[in-house]
């Protein structure tokens, strides 16, 4: 079954929360105590993931708490948060992601 909404706290590098199928959105809540940059992340088979971007084509970097919006297009991808490798200095980031 495929999950509308997760929680996940991550405290290393190279570790992203399990996904969540969207159609048209997500919201990643943020919090915690933590020094790192979150990567969001989209895949069309839930294997092969891809940096969402901005308009500009930069990976989006989240670097502090806090609500975040995205947009996407209006098919069904899944969606997840993490941290990449060489991106994690400290802490727990805990994320509430909702499509």
């Amino acid at each position: 079954m495929t999950k509308s909404k997760t929680t996940a706290t991550i405290s290393a590098e190279n570790t992203f929360s399990d996904p969540i199928k969207v159609a048209r959105g997500y919201l990643l809540g943020l919090s915690g105590t933590w020094v790192a940059t979150v990567t969001m992340q989209l895949s069309f088979d839930n294997s092969t993931w891809l940096d969402i971007t901005d308009e500009n084509g930069t990976a989006i970097a989240i670097t502090s708490n806090g609500t975040y919006l995205g947009n996407l297009v209006d098919y069904e991808v899944y969606v997840r948060w993490g941290v990449k490798t060489g991106n994690y200095t400290s802490g727990s980031a805990v994320g509430n992601l909702v499509g």
